[in-house]
């Protein structure tokens, strides 16, 4: 398998470095609900690419797929996450995971 591409999007770079009070607060948010529960790193990761899978957010679920990767998961947990979508979002959709899921692992050159 393939290295997951880990490389975050220069419009986010753009975003934080213009924004920086903005992008402080939202990073402090998300400190914040992460630490607010007992769930562990790599389960909170894993529903939140189930969350964005859900809302068809293309950009959060790369990006939570990349987080994923890093607090430990596996391809086969991840893509376990877009099966459970099935029956909720359709096949179509589930679809598209998986192929977000495939620009992560195998990025195209």
């Amino acid at each position: 398998m393939d290295k997951p591409k880990d490389k975050i999007p220069e419009r986010y770079l753009r975003f934080m470095e213009k924004y920086s009070e903005i992008g402080r607060a939202y990073k402090d948010l998300g400190k914040a609900v992460h630490s607010a529960g007992p769930l562990d790193e790599k389960t909170r990761a894993l529903i939140k690419v189930g969350i964005s899978g859900g809302a068809m957010l293309e950009g959060a679920f790369h990006s939570h797929v990349r987080k994923a990767v890093k607090a430990g998961a596996s391809e086969e947990e991840i893509r376990h996450v877009a099966l459970l979508s099935l029956p909720t979002i359709g096949f179509p959709s589930m679809m598209a995971l998986m192929s977000w899921i495939d620009d992560i692992y195998y990025p195209k050159k």
